[in-house]
């Protein structure tokens, strides 16, 4: 038996980012805020990963957030949404 409602499992978030981001790394003291974990995938290192982002996401600045196959987009596109009330339905992995 699972504690996890059903069909209420917590998407994995994506957080695209570079070393030397001031908004990745408000991106991620938020998420933390919020007792979330991610998967960092950092563009500067991979140049592959850097081009994956840019398909995905149709856009080439960082943060590029993805909550499960959702792109949220940056840290403001997030802010936004939070404050919209919309982020922690889809962090609880309801439709947004």
């Amino acid at each position: 038996m699972s504690d996890t409602p059903q069909g209420a499992t917590a998407p994995e978030i994506t957080l695209y980012s570079t070393a030397i981001c001031p908004y990745c790394v408000a991106a991620k003291n938020f998420l933390k805020s919020k007792g979330q974990t991610w998967t960092e995938v950092r563009i500067d290192l991979d140049a592959d990963a850097r081009e994956k982002m840019i398909a995905k996401a149709r856009r080439t600045s960082v943060p590029q957030i993805f909550i499960g196959e959702t792109h949220v987009g940056g840290y403001d596109d997030m802010i936004a949404m939070h404050r919209a009330g919309k982020l922690e339905a889809l962090l609880a992995g309801e439709s947004a």
